[in-house]
């Protein structure tokens, strides 16, 4: 049991120091941006443009939910009417970075796991290897650099949508006025809230390309291995959102 312990301990932390250094190399890459242009204009599409539907369902019913919750028990005290506030600083803060990372980890992470997993198991790997080609920059530098770049884009996105199905379920649920749910917000939410929440945004969108490709490239036994290194990519990737996410809360807001 202690030798078994041991051998996932190792594996956890080689696995760990080969994505770091991987998107540390990744980082380094960033003079190719505009020979990689147009390869990262089309993984911006894919990590942006095709997940948006999925975002704007999950934001929209986000702010249902926070907002009627919170609304229910707010209004047994008769403070209905502060419902703005809480739901903008909740979706702008935690909410929103949260539920953005969560749809792209599963998203675009598996998918850049699989596809760079099929590159490895296949071989294309390492003829780009033999070939000299660079392959943090050719494979990992556009899927992070856009993923740097879209998610706080889809974050701004949830944030706003998620406080407009808020102030839906305030108006119609719990009679709050639209403009008191506005005048409410903005008075309650600081500029401090909404950086916040885009610092999370963008170390989520770092962490789902890193670990997606990562797994990727360290895939083996075939499609079963492409298989392993999809659902390891999705559930390592909620897992670093929801870790780093405390203690980036607890950090800016000690």
């Amino acid at each position: 049991m202690i030798e078994a312990t041991g051998r996932v301990v190792v594996s956890a932390v080689n696995g760990a120091g080969f994505s770091l250094n991987l998107m540390l190399v990744s980082l380094g890459r960033i003079t190719s941006f505009f020979k990689k242009f147009r390869v990262i204009l089309h993984q911006m599409y894919l990590c942006g443009v095709v997940t948006l539907p999925v975002t704007l369902v999950v934001a929209t019913f986000s702010g249902f939910i926070l907002s009627l919750q919170a609304g229910l028990t707010l209004r047994d005290f008769g403070q209905q009417d502060v419902i703005g506030g809480l739901v903008s600083v909740v979706m702008f803060r935690e909410f929103g970075p949260f539920m953005t990372g969560t749809i792209l980890g599963a998203m675009v992470g598996s998918s850049m796991a699989a596809e760079v997993g099929t590159m490895q198991v296949s071989e294309e790997i390492d003829a780009l290897r033999v070939m000299s080609i660079d392959v943090p920059r050719f494979i990992v530098f556009p899927r992070l650099l856009a993923m740097i770049i879209i998610t706080p884009a889809l974050t701004s996105i949830t944030n706003v949508v998620g406080s407009l199905g808020g102030a839906i379920i305030g108006y119609t649920q719990l009679g709050v006025d639209f403009r008191v749910y506005y005048d409410v917000a903005v008075e309650t939410l600081v500029f401090k809230d909404v950086w916040t929440g885009m610092v999370k945004s963008v170390v989520f969108g770092m962490i789902i390309a890193t670990v997606g490709c990562s797994q990727g490239l360290r895939t083996t036994g075939g499609a079963m291995g492409v298989g392993r290194a999809t659902r390891s990519a999705v559930v390592i990737s909620y897992l670093l959102i929801i870790i780093l996410g405390f203690f980036m809360t607890a950090v800016f807001y000690n």
